[in-house]
């Protein structure tokens, strides 16, 4: 047997240090997209910030090395079966990545579009909630109000138990005659049943007499009169002290007996006088009623949706916002639009008339009445509505129709998208849309109240966890403001993405790799703050956290930043810098750093920085829309107008729901309807057009890209068709286009690649044979314009090719605008799919920089046109959007980013925080006048 190795005496034994390399994830010779063979360390369980330049390499080493890789050997480590159906993945390029965890991606986008899906599904709280009510939710009738109970043969065993001793105890029920059968044939099928006994009571409230089924089978008149009321014995019992097991096993049995014989009954006589009745069925008041389950509360489920509306909770029928648009007139001032006239003025008349007798308020402002008025003044607009469709014959009363049809709240669930009877089972008085309905802190104030008995509590304890839990943190990420019920479709993408964040902090994984892409997106750095914290919880559960950002005040809070550049695309895809914020700071080579140590900075772009004066304004007033409280706002033309305030506070309502489709609609052009508010006026005739430039994609097809967007191939593809060898040729301009038959590859078709489905495995891209992944045949390739195929330039980037086609003055000053919204890193053929959403919103932008100076004068509508951007391309954004406003545009600005709110000619401020405390006019006016206005959180961060 070896001896054992001793420490020697006196000596204390030192732990083995751990290398900085054995406590990293290492990444070595990553070469995806425009990485440079680089090699990079990540420390574990930290918060790691990566940043640089749009374009540097960001997302191609976090999300499509990084985050590719754990995923994909996670699906490696499954059997085949199973790896059918998960999403096929590709191995990044990169030589090898060790001391890799489970990956999860939360990228910034609006995850779902199904009118199906809520803010409750996505955060799993509407799963819980169902579970919670279905466990322990109490149900009501609707008639008297009390509680419906079920009793269980527990409840009577228990009941006889508890009894004196010596109680002699009756065990019957009702007897019934069934299936058209007279009573002397259910007697005897009772007989061969084995039961033996009926009791018969002539006269309510005495005590009845016990006779034999065989005795009444032989002498019907033995039951005297008609209105007696006969039982059915079951069992006869003396109640003891201490009933053994054999006597509760019998007694037992027979209430089951009780239970299956009446179907749901079972009565009790005790001492000859006093009854006692118990009902196994699920009733009150003459109602059956349903009994709880998780799916009775689901509106994704047949049983438990609404039947009318089938869980949507809206309905095709008569709007009530296009009958009283304006709620602050009152009846008598023609509130109510569709009672005008001299033929339809007569219901108004009649209501005035009528009702005033009665004492409703004429005179007061429809957004005021009560309850009860409410209810008075729709069954007038209903008996209305009703005379009309009758009258449909006729054309005018067709139009009438028409005019006032929408998406209304469906009359049968109100809205709720549940079967009416779910909403009749409460917990602590509450049913769960009472709940769905709440703002996420009212609705984290009701749980922290929340009163059960103990026996509900230990049922609901689990639940009970996992739901504050999720409260908890969509309060830390500053989304306060929702409700459940509200759509996911309806949800910016930066909200998005702190649900999503939301989902898996409420998992409580430990020990795994979180990616995360921009998540400070559409957030007020006062809600920044508050996300700082959350990920930095995450990271204390011993997880590893690498955030892609550009937030400076993220990068004062992280533990490790890392630095890609120096600059975009074929420029970039190198470690510039690694470190601490201190070390960032004095890294010479890092854009970022110098940024941070304020040798650099974003400046506005404007001509001698000029002040700009609001002369033209357009006005939209009683805005009062979701959260906004009846405001006024005047919005300046020919400058940079900047909308900002906390999230939630009532930005996107204002300028999205409400400016926008009212300018649509001004216009003439077809659009969703206007928030609600009283009137556009202003200096309309100033503008010709409102162009609202979103983030949403500009092509799906993996043909499109940025520069058939921008109309610039169009002067590639005639350029082409110039050369001397393509006039030999008879090539077209046709013929250099990879979505038309002629010049393109045949058999991939202008895609440069084959992709074969493998199912469980990954799918195969392969290279095309025919055209080796050039797209175009060999015979197009063979015309060059300066030595370089169509397919050279395809491969080039914006920056690259400006260069390349300086001669072409035409086709360069096409390209310029990309370049000029710091989009020169994006190869020409680069597939639209693959943009992200603020580059496709700067593609958007560049598309209107390059039709130059026309006569049209455009409003345009950004909504966080910052995504995405490092500070040294929000330089560019900026001189962009002074080359709009010198051609005579005018641009509003939904943002929350501070230097583009200190480079603003105006500011409106909303707040002064988000949901219900919002939706105030906190300030309008130029930016030194916002730092004066003590309530604003903007004042406070500039």
């Amino acid at each position: 047997m070896p001896a054992t190795i001793k420490p020697p005496k006196n000596k204390a034994t030192k732990p083995v240090k751990k290398s900085p390399e054995q406590d990293a994830i290492v990444i070595q010779g990553a070469r995806m997209h425009n990485l440079k063979n680089i090699t990079v360390s990540i420390p574990r369980n930290k918060l790691v910030v990566v940043t640089g330049v749009s374009g540097s390499g960001k997302s191609s080493l976090t999300m499509d090395t990084l985050f590719a890789e754990g995923q994909r050997r996670y699906a490696e480590s499954l059997s085949s079966y199973a790896r059918q159906f998960l999403m096929r993945m590709d191995k990044p390029d990169v030589d090898f990545i060790k001391g890799i965890c489970p990956a999860i991606a939360i990228e910034q986008k609006v995850t779902t579009r199904t009118p199906r899906s809520t803010v409750g599904s996505m955060t799993e709280l509407q799963d819980y909630l169902r579970l919670l009510f279905a466990r322990v939710g109490r149900t009501y009738s609707p008639v008297s109000g009390k509680e419906v109970k079920k009793d269980d043969v527990s409840d009577v065993v228990d009941f006889i138990q508890k009894l004196d001793e010596g109680s002699k105890v009756q065990i019957m029920v009702p007897f019934r005659t069934l299936s058209g059968r007279t009573m002397e044939e259910e007697l005897n099928v009772l007989l061969q049943k084995g039961f033996s006994r009926i009791y018969v009571v002539i006269k309510k409230n005495t005590a009845g007499e016990m006779m034999r089924i065989e005795d009444v089978l032989e002498d019907a008149s033995l039951i005297s009169s008609a209105k007696s009321q006969i039982y059915l014995l079951i069992d006869r019992i003396v109640a003891k002290k201490a009933f053994d097991e054999d006597d509760l096993h019998r007694i037992a049995d027979s209430v089951q007996t009780a239970f299956y014989e009446s179907e749901g009954e079972c009565l009790l006589e005790v001492n000859g006088s006093k009854w006692h009745t118990f009902n196994h069925r699920f009733e009150a008041d003459g109602i059956v009623f349903e009994e709880p389950t998780p799916n009775f509360f689901s509106y994704n489920n047949p049983y438990g949706a609404c039947p009318t509306c089938e869980g949507f909770g809206q309905v095709l029928g008569i709007d009530i916002d296009l009958v009283i648009p304006d709620k602050r007139l009152s009846v008598y001032e023609d509130g109510v639009v569709c009672w005008k006239g001299e033929k339809m003025g007569e219901w108004k008349d009649a209501f005035i008339r009528q009702e005033g007798k009665k004492g409703f308020p004429i005179h007061k402002p429809i957004q005021e009445l009560n309850k009860e008025q409410e209810a008075v003044l729709q069954k007038w607009i209903d008996d209305f509505f009703k005379m009309v469709e009758q009258n449909l014959y006729k054309i005018q009363y067709r139009v009438m129709q028409a005019r006032y049809r929408g998406r209304t709240k469906c009359p049968t669930c109100g809205g709720s998208r549940l079967r009416p009877d779910a909403l009749y089972v409460k917990v602590n008085g509450a049913d769960i849309a009472e709940l769905s309905d709440m703002p996420i802190e009212n609705l984290n104030n009701w749980f922290e109240k929340i009163k059960l008995t103990k026996n509900e509590e230990t049922i609901a304890s689990r639940i009970l966890i996992e739901v504050n839990q999720r409260l908890k943190t969509l309060l830390d990420v500053g989304l306060s403001y929702l409700t459940l019920n509200r759509l996911a479709n309806s949800l910016s993408g930066g909200e998005s993405q702190r649900i999503q964040l939301t989902k898996f902090l409420g998992s409580n994984l430990t020990d795994s790799l979180y990616i995360l892409d921009e998540p400070s997106i559409g957030l007020h750095p006062r809600d920044t703050a508050r996300l700082i914290k959350v990920l930095k919880h995450l990271r204390d559960l011993n997880n590893t956290v690498v955030v892609v950002e550009h937030d400076e005040m993220m990068m004062e809070e992280a533990d490790h930043i890392i630095d890609m550049g120096p600059l975009a695309s074929h420029l970039g895809g190198e470690v510039i810098a690694a470190g601490n914020y201190k070390e960032i700071l004095k890294a010479p080579e890092s854009l970022t750093g110098r940024y941070l140590s304020g040798e650099l900075k974003v400046v506005s772009g404007k001509e001698n920085n000029k002040k700009r004066k609001a002369i033209n304004f357009i006005k939209l007033e009683g805005c009062r829309q979701h959260n906004l409280k009846d405001i006024d706002i005047a919005f300046p033309l020919n400058m940079l107008c900047v909308v900002t305030g906390v999230s939630g506070s009532g930005k996107t309502t204002l300028v999205k729901q409400t400016l926008y489709p009212a300018l649509m609609k001004h216009f003439g052009e077809g659009t969703d309807r206007p928030g609600a508010h009283k009137s556009l006026t202003g200096d309309l005739k100033s503008i010709t057009h409102v162009e609202m430039v979103d983030q949403n994609p500009i092509g799906k097809s993996s043909r499109s890209n940025p520069v058939t967007y921008i109309k610039a191939y169009d002067e590639i593809r005639n350029l082409y068709a110039k050369q001397r060898v393509a006039k030999m040729r008879g090539f077209q301009p046709k013929h250099f286009s990879f979505n038309v038959d002629g010049g393109r590859c045949d058999t991939c078709k202008g895609e440069g690649e084959v992709v074969v489905e493998m199912q469980f495995l990954a799918d195969v891209h392969l290279l095309c044979e025919s055209c080796k992944g050039k797209r175009f045949k060999d015979e197009v390739l063979e015309v060059t314009y300066r030595e370089k195929s169509i397919h050279d330039v395809l491969e080039m980037s914006v920056d690259e090719a400006i260069v390349f086609f300086q001669d072409e003055k035409a086709l360069a000053q096409k390209l310029q605008p990309l370049s000029d919204v710091g989009l020169g890193y994006v190869k020409l053929g680069q597939s639209s799919n693959t943009l992200s959403g603020g580059e496709a919103q700067r593609v958007k932008l560049a598309s209107f920089l390059g039709r130059g100076n026309t006569k049209d004068k455009i409003l345009f509508i950004f909504d966080e046109p910052t995504t995405g951007l490092h500070f040294h391309d929000i330089n560019k954004l900026l001189k962009s959007f002074n080359e709009l406003i010198e051609h005579g545009h005018s641009i509003i600005v939904i943002e929350h980013n501070t230097d583009v709110i200190k480079n603003a000619d105006w500011i409106i401020d909303i707040g002064p925080e988000g949901g219900a405390g919002g939706g105030h006019l906190l300030y309008s006016g130029e930016p030194e006048g916002l730092k004066k206005v003590k309530e604003s959180f903007t004042a406070q961060y500039l």
